[in-house]
This record gives C-alpha cells, sequence and structure tokens, in this order.
C-alpha cells in the first residue's frame, strides 16, 4: 500500500509568462506551410478512374438498366461490384443479381454489355457475372433505400 502526504500552503507563485522575446532568434520557420499544397496544379482528367470523364459515362449508362422487379437502377440496387476501363477503351463491368434464379439472369448481362458498349469511348464490353459474395440488400445506395421505403 502507498502512502502520500498532504502540505497546506498559502499561497504559489505566478509561474513567468512565456514571452515572444525568449524564443530563439536563430529557428527559422516557413510562414505559411501550405504553400507547397497551394501551388500544386490539379491532376489531369484520366477518362478511365473514378472522376474520369468516360468512367463516369459508364456508370451512367449502368444508372440507365432497371430491374424489372424492383423500381430501381441495377447501379443502385447494389448489383455492380466493379467497373474498370482502361486505356484502350475496354471496359469490364463485374455484377451480380438478386438471386441465382432470377428471371433476368440469361438477359440482363447481355443488357449491361450492350449499354456499356454503346458509350461513346468504349470499344469492348465484358461482363463478369459473379454469385461471391451473394447480394444483399444493405448493398443498395441510400437513394434505393430510400425509394423503396427502406429508410
Amino acid at each position: 500500500m502507498s502512502s502520500f502526504e498532504v502540505e497546506q500552503v498559502d499561497s504559489v507563485e505566478t509561474p513567468p509568462k512565456a514571452r515572444v522575446d525568449d524564443a530563439p532568434k536563430s529557428v527559422e520557420r516557413e510562414r505559411d506551410y501550405l504553400s507547397g499544397f497551394l501551388a500544386q496544379k490539379p491532376r489531369d482528367d484520366v477518362p478511365g478512374e473514378p472522376g474520369g470523364a468516360l468512367y463516369e459515362a459508364v456508370i451512367d449508362a449502368l444508372k440507365e438498366i432497371y430491374d424489372p422487379e424492383i423500381p430501381v437502377n441495377i447501379y443502385d440496387l447494389g448489383l455492380i461490384y466493379g467497373v474498370d476501363v482502361i486505356d484502350n477503351g475496354e471496359a469490364v463491368v463485374t455484377m451480380t443479381l438478386t438471386t441465382p434464379h432470377c428471371p433476368v439472369a440469361e438477359s440482363m448481362p447481355a443488357e449491361v454489355e450492350m449499354r456499356v458498349a454503346a458509350v461513346p469511348g468504349i470499344s469492348v464490353a465484358d461482363v463478369n457475372l459473379v454469385w461471391d459474395p451473394p447480394w444483399d440488400p444493405q448493398k443498395m445506395s441510400d437513394d434505393a433505400k430510400l425509394e423503396l421505403g427502406m429508410l
């Protein structure tokens, strides 16, 4: 067991205040720490990357495809797992369906391929249909959940 003593005092000296005059004069510091950041030029638009014109055009095309049973586009529904656009204009879309027994299991991937291939700048469109991880309602965007009354 530890013990400690308590000392009672009437007053405590006020510590000295820091003064600018006390600062070392030899320290040189950069006045604007953002100067390097602010001098940077914006990155060029990389068409095939997220935010790029071609990539966003593919996403817009996907948002025009609606699930026939659920009145929400397949992108917001969370059926699109990935979009890769390669420099030569090749697009690869990885997607799933709500269930393996979906009535559009044969036609939906073909429609996605056709719509993506129709985007100006896309030379070839490939669709990879995957079942792992399985789709679940948590993959939907907030807009889709709101549309379906789930929020």
